[in-house]
């Protein structure tokens, strides 16, 4: 990694506004439809993007792929003064057949398949979809490359909830089960700050007080 003498990268974490799926906890991955925001996500964007330009400098913005996360950002970045970035890395983890269903169905329909991906990062949900050590992967790589693009800068990271709970993990050096402990909600802030000597540091988690 890559960083300016003395001064942190950090990286401001956005969780994409609510899409009709997010109120009733769907999953919605990278393997099934690709939703846009919902009327209450258009809100949530413009709340956050008005907090953003309110309280202080960022320097990029970069997105997700995906649509929801697309729209997010563009009405940041608008409030900003930026473009916005695309990062294939930062998006959804694809849940396989998993997809559209909720928790509760799929502890029903696939309660063994549910149990294994509850403690095994190598397992592979909805048959075809990818394994949390895959998302470790790409999310890794995704953050590396950040912060050697963006030394001492603010970065704003606009991705989903598995992402988002992996670099805070990554930052924590918690381990994979922690992933299921960790509230990110919708247009949710959270920040993580990297040192110049290697250390990370999560300055907050979850922060939704621009929604209130």
């Amino acid at each position: 990694m890559t960083f300016a003498d003395g001064e942190p990268t950090t990286l401001l974490l956005l969780r994409h506004g609510e899409t009709a799926l997010t109120p009733e906890r769907r999953f919605s991955g990278s393997g099934g439809d690709d939703p846009a925001l919902s009327e209450t996500g258009r809100r949530q964007a413009e709340a956050v993007a008005a907090r953003l330009a309110e309280s202080g400098t960022v320097h990029a913005v970069v997105s997700s792929p995906l649509r929801r996360c697309r729209e997010t950002a563009a009405a940041t970045a608008g409030k900003l003064g930026l473009d916005v970035r695309l990062a294939s890395g930062l998006r959804e983890a694809d849940f396989g057949a998993w997809e559209g269903l909720t928790f509760a169905e799929i502890r029903e329909r696939h309660p063994d398949e549910l149990a294994h991906w509850l403690v095994s990062p190598s397992a592979v949900p909805g048959g075809t979809g990818e394994s949390l050590e895959s998302v470790t992967r790409r999310v890794e790589w995704s953050r590396d490359k950040l912060l050697a693009q963006f030394p001492g800068q603010r970065v704003l990271v606009v991705s989903h909830v598995a992402p988002l709970r992996t670099l805070v993990r990554l930052a924590l050096g918690a381990p994979p089960e922690s992933l299921f402990r960790m509230e990110i909600a919708a247009a949710s802030l959270s920040e993580v700050a990297y040192y110049p000597d290697g250390t990370a540091s999560v300055r907050s988690l979850n922060d939704t007080t621009h929604l209130r």
